[in-house]
């Protein structure tokens, strides 16, 4: 992912602090195992993990753009989805 669109989703998640819980649970059970042994230490999921999610939402593993809102609206997703689940 370029360093422009990250910054512009990582602002966007900033912007809302009632989703940093759920992004931070989201880091956590998507990274890949071992992850803090690789440097810089990030708990990002797995390339094929990451390539199936792309695909799923935009059709193709390697999209133009991601867009920011389409994270914040995944991890809203996944907010509710654990409120329904309780």
């Amino acid at each position: 992912m370029a360093p422009m669109v990250a910054a512009r989703i990582l602002l966007a998640v900033v912007r809302r602090p009632d989703l940093w819980a759920t992004a931070m649970d989201q880091a956590r059970v998507t990274a890949r195992p071992g992850w803090w042994r690789d440097w810089p230490p990030w708990p990002k999921p797995s390339g094929r993990y990451l390539e199936f999610r792309l695909e799923t939402a935009y059709g193709s593993a390697r999209p133009i753009a991601v867009s920011p809102a389409d994270v914040v609206g995944h991890l809203e997703w996944c907010r509710d989805q654990r409120k329904l689940s309780r």
